[in-house]
């Protein structure tokens, strides 16, 4: 058995101010107004399109996300209309082969502190966890070798089993998508992953996201 935290990774190259000046240009078909184009021009734009709502410019530029993560999460994760997925398949990925060493990967809760990437001995608070992963992950293995199908076989295996979950969002819908998922309300696993990617994407993207709060 093996235990990791999620995480993210930003699959299309980012380039923050040529993503706005793409933008610039596509907004300003609308108005005719390309002779206003300048070097900088760009950030003042794209800035005035989100404060009015015009948001359906920004429509225009789409960013992949992998997520690694819990089944629990990926379920809320396809949950967004606007987007493209593709996920790790637990009807053909079969977990009794060589290529995974004989383990199943399951994703550690946030709230199990006793609990880290790899080492799962003199736990406390997690301890009932452990041993449920454990269990399934003893399970599914036996019903392999009994005969059952992988996408059968699945049918023991618990939310915590370690998913992987490409994610295509245009950045008006991942505006939405962060606004909802980074909020006090969203289940702490989400914010766990969400709120990282969308620092990120403000470090590395100006003014689309600058807006959107979190606590």
């Amino acid at each position: 058995m093996k235990l990791i935290k999620p995480y993210t990774e930003i699959l299309t190259p980012i380039n923050g101010l040529e993503i706005l000046k793409t933008l610039e240009k596509i907004a300003r078909t609308c108005y005719k107004s390309e002779d206003r184009i300048t070097d900088d021009s760009c950030t003042n734009l794209v800035k005035n399109l989100i404060i009015r709502g015009h948001e359906a410019m920004i429509e225009f530029f789409d960013i992949t996300v992998k997520f690694i993560c819990d089944r629990g999460v990926s379920h809320e994760l396809v949950r967004h209309r606007i987007a493209s997925f593709a996920q790790e398949s637990t009807r053909y990925v079969n977990y009794s082969k060589g290529q995974f060493g004989g383990h199943l990967t399951f994703i550690i809760p946030n709230w199990l502190e006793d609990v880290k990437p790899g080492e799962y001995s003199n736990v406390f608070t997690g301890l009932t966890w452990i041993i449920a992963m454990e269990q399934a992950e003893q399970n599914y293995l036996k019903l392999i070798e009994e005969g059952w199908q992988p996408q059968q076989a699945r049918s023991v295996l618990p939310n915590s089993l370690k998913t992987e979950i490409n994610v295509k969002m245009n950045l008006r819908e991942w505006r939405h998508f962060f606004k909802l998922r980074c909020a006090p309300a969203a289940h702490s696993q989400m914010r766990e992953l969400t709120i990282p990617l969308l620092k990120q994407l403000q470090s590395e993207i100006p003014i689309i996201f600058d807006d959107i709060k979190f606590e």
